[in-house]
């Protein structure tokens, strides 16, 4: 066994069990093992760069993890409800519905456009999408109020054959 491996060993043995706690903890038994899992693969992979003591920065990275965790749970549940949601009504009503944004997002400076499009499209948390424009996430926020605002004001402005009926109740589901 080489000198890392026997020194990740020892360091495995005295802080997984601390590790487990924390994350049942924050999250019950069911996500733990696996969280715990992660937790040390990336303490492998990042051993060189692991501070002394562990405990610390291996609890930090657990954390992370099991954010990450909780946050693609919520865009599985988020996808899996926006789908109920189409099947649920009328197709033809979805179809009307999505010219009339895409025709209102033409309508949209390409700032606008791109700063709705990162999480709406893409799914970027307002963190994420900051970065990807380059500016503070309260900044991207305000931004992002802003375009929405703009986007449903467009959609009102639209000629009647192309209005969605839910153009009303998008300024309350976007703030």
């Amino acid at each position: 066994m080489t000198d890392d491996a026997q020194r990740f060993t020892t360091m495995y043995d005295q802080c997984r069990q601390r590790v487990w706690a924390y994350v049942v903890g924050q999250a019950g038994r069911q996500v733990a093992d696996e969280v715990v899992s992660e937790t040390f693969a990336i303490a492998w992979r990042r051993f060189g760069d692991m501070p002394e003591p562990a405990l610390p920065w291996l609890l930090v990275v657990a954390r992370n993890v099991l954010r990450d965790n909780i946050r693609a749970e919520i865009r599985r549940e988020s996808l899996a409800a926006e789908l109920r949601a189409w099947t649920e009504e009328d197709p033809a009503e979805q179809v009307t519905e999505r010219l009339a944004v895409l025709k209102a997002m033409t309508s949209l400076t390409e700032e606008d456009r791109e700063l709705l499009i990162l999480v709406a499209w893409h799914g970027l948390t307002p963190r994420d999408a900051a970065r990807v424009v380059g500016c503070s996430q309260a900044t991207y926020r305000v931004r992002l109020h802003r375009a929405r605002k703009r986007l449903v004001q467009a959609m009102r402005t639209a000629p009647a054959p192309h209005r969605p009926t839910r153009v009303r109740n998008l300024s309350e589901e976007w703030s």
